[in-house]
């Protein structure tokens, strides 16, 4: 894969909100965009995404403005959903909801980190998948989607289309293992040489 007009570069956009986990979207946001190819081309163009172009103040005070906003960047190939205490006042957010709906139609994968969980399992997206979460949110999860089956041991899940990470430095984790899937593991490894991370294959549950 390259960035090519045959191959083009994958679309990456990660969900902010007010009150989101610092970690949820800034850790993938790093893993994606210094991912590169063995020819030096560039497979994946990283946005910050919100529903209204504004600064976002996330959790401890960080504030970041989105690249684009969902009406903006409507079909994303690959979405992130970061997760935060901030998710809790989303999940009555019909605009957003409906977006993600929607989203996962299109998309070439859909991955949560920590509690952005819970925005999939309000769009009706988990029901008989292997889940994961923060350890804190899992009973809550379980509420909001109840046919799910909660794999809190696992760092992440993947069920083809809709990955999940557990909290907050898992999205690290969750993000290399999607690089890896797409792009195999030795661009993996060198993403993680150049961050210098502790990164190591691992098996994960997969809903088959």
């Amino acid at each position: 894969m390259s960035n090519t007009a045959e191959t083009p570069t994958l679309n990456v956009a990660i969900l902010v909100y007010d009150n989101a986990e610092v970690l949820d979207f800034s850790g993938p946001f790093e893993v994606f965009s210094v991912t590169t190819l063995p020819d030096g081309s560039v497979p994946f163009k990283v946005s910050l995404i919100a529903t209204k172009m504004r600064e976002i103040q996330a959790i401890n005070g960080m504030k970041v403005v989105p690249n684009e906003t969902i009406e903006t960047l409507p079909s994303p190939d690959i979405l992130v959903i970061a997760g935060g205490s901030g998710s809790r006042q989303q999940l009555d957010n019909t605009q957003l909801i409906t977006w993600i709906q929607d989203v996962h139609k299109s998309a070439k994968l859909v991955m949560s980190v920590c509690s952005g969980a819970n925005l999939l399992a309000v769009a009706g997206l988990l029901d008989g998948l292997n889940v994961t979460t923060h350890h804190q949110v899992v009973e809550y999860l379980k509420e909001l989607a109840p046919k799910a089956v909660l794999c809190p041991q696992e760092r992440f899940t993947d069920n083809g289309k809709i990955i999940t990470s557990a909290g907050i430095s898992a999205g690290i984790d969750a993000s290399f293992y999607v690089v890896e899937k797409l792009l195999g593991t030795e661009v993996a490894r060198q993403t993680a040489v150049y961050m210098e991370y502790d990164w190591q294959p691992a098996k994960q549950v997969v809903d088959v």
